[in-house]
């Protein structure tokens, strides 16, 4: 779909800091994160909710969001665990009409940083943050999981 945001930063069209790619799928860091390295997960075929999203596609979706998580664990984010939220649906506060699953980090202790994120949602040193997700992504990847 040539309007989606999304679409287009599959394209290249459109900027977005990059954590992972496959054929199928793209990571990308959020431009407001609610905390540092605040991922969004796309299936790069356009689907705009889950209605529309192949099971397969879907499971695959929530399998990358889960390997994300654990890389966050290990990565210089020190994330004690995630938050992972797919919002489907305009009723359940989706704002891109193109399935995306949100995996957002998190450290004990966290909540009132966590609760000002919602509000400001501003994004510090993209870069850094991408570049230490993709070395979490590589330790996790070689302990063989």
């Amino acid at each position: 779909m040539s309007s989606c945001i999304f679409c287009q930063i599959v394209r290249g069209e459109a900027p977005a800091t990059r954590v992972y790619e496959d054929d199928d799928f793209l990571a990308f860091l959020d431009i407001r994160p609610i905390t540092r390295g605040h991922t969004l997960v796309i299936p790069k075929q356009h689907s705009t909710e889950l209605e529309d999203l192949d099971r397969d596609a879907g499971a695959r979706l929530f399998r990358l969001g889960h390997h994300l998580a654990l890389a966050m664990r290990r990565s210089d984010l020190a994330a004690d665990g995630a938050n992972l939220a797919l919002n489907d649906g305009t009723a359940a506060f989706q704002t891109v009409g193109h399935v995306h699953l949100h995996v957002v980090p998190r450290q004990h202790g966290d909540k009132l940083r966590f609760a000002t994120g919602l509000v400001l949602r501003r994004s510090k040193d993209a870069e850094a943050t991408a570049a230490a997700i993709r070395t979490g992504l590589r330790k996790f990847e070689s302990e063989g999981s």
